[in-house]
Order: structure tokens, then C-alpha cells, then sequence
């Protein structure tokens, strides 16, 4: 059985004439090209240890097959708003698990974009840990009232947003928690 019990996150941007080559752009921006991917769903482990970006791509080694929480967007639109975002949210209780949320908008810009990946997975942790809460109210609203639950610690997301190229070339964004041993 493999319980991930480090994760980090990043984020890349990549463009080219070629879709697939624009992709892969935007995972050598995010340090993380070297991995096969492997996409999973977005649960937070327990006992998983965050890092820094710089320390977890060290630990990365060519061809190693990689699991990760991942959101990516792609357009070849010139000027076309495009974003990807992970969110997270993590309960105060170490012997639970936490959430991941990917988003990947068009037309919203990263603050936007961010803020809702957050919301959707810090309203996963909450549903999950029972808390009580309007889901028609806006996300400040309901942080404070997650947050003030004293059930969950903190959230909080990585977000890359570009512009489609203006002269047509792919442009792809990507956000990502990686996964390690």
C-alpha cells in the first residue's frame, strides 16, 4: 500500500505551435517534466508533510512514476483568460485527512480562480467534518465560519493564470500537488 507522506506544489505556464509541446512547456516551467504523471483524486493524506517546491524536485528522479493532484488548461484563442488552480484544505485533527480541489477556469483570473479552488476544497473538508455552514454564502464569509470551527487549520491554493498568445500559438497552464514516498 503507498500513503504518499510528502507533498509539494507548483505551477507552469508553457507555448508553442504544438498542443502536446505546449504541455509539456508549461511542466518544465512547474520542475516537473523529468515524471511520468499518474493524475489521481484529491485527498490530503494523513501524516502527509508539506514542502517546498525547491526540496521536493530534488527528491525527483527521471522516469520515476509520480502521483499527482493536478488542474490544466489549455487554449490556442488569442487573448483567451485561462487558469488552473489547486485548492487545499487541511482539518485540525493530524489523525484526519484533508482535501485537494483542482479547478481549471476560463475567464477567471487567478485571485478569482484561486479563491474558488480554496472554497471548494476547505467545503469538502467542512461537509466531511460536519460543520455547519450557508453554501449560498461567499467564500470569506464561510472561511471565517470554517476557520472559527476550530475543526479546520488552514487553506489555501496555488494558481497559474495566462492569456491566450496573441498570435494563436497553445498556451498551457497547470497547477499541480505532487506526491512523494
Amino acid at each position: 500500500m503507498y500513503v504518499p507522506t510528502k507533498i509539494f506544489f507548483t505551477k507552469g505556464v508553457g507555448k508553442h505551435k504544438e498542443y502536446l509541446t505546449s504541455f509539456e512547456l508549461a511542466l518544465r516551467s512547474a520542475g516537473i517534466e523529468v515524471c511520468n504523471l499518474v493524475t489521481v483524486s484529491s485527498i490530503f493524506p494523513t501524516g502527509c508533510k508539506r514542502i517546498s517546491k525547491d526540496e521536493g524536485i530534488k527528491e525527483l528522479k527521471p522516469g520515476q512514476v509520480t502521483f499527482a493532484v493536478m488542474a490544466r488548461n489549455s487554449t490556442n484563442e488569442p487573448n483567451r483568460l485561462i487558469a488552473a488552480s489547486i485548492g487545499a484544505a487541511l482539518p485540525a485533527d493530524n489523525s484526519m485527512y484533508g482535501y485537494l480541489s483542482e479547478h481549471h477556469p476560463f475567464g477567471e483570473r487567478e485571485k478569482v480562480a484561486g479563491e474558488y479552488a480554496e472554497d471548494l476544497a476547505a467545503t469538502m473538508l467542512a461537509t466531511t467534518l460536519g460543520v455547519e455552514f450557508n453554501p449560498d454564502t461567499d467564500w470569506s464569509e464561510r472561511e471565517n465560519i470554517y476557520k472559527m470551527s476550530g475543526k479546520i487549520v488552514r487553506s489555501f491554493n496555488i494558481t497559474q493564470s495566462a492569456e491566450g498568445d496573441k498570435n494563436g500559438l497553445w498556451t498551457t497552464v497547470l497547477a499541480a500537488g505532487i506526491f512523494l514516498p
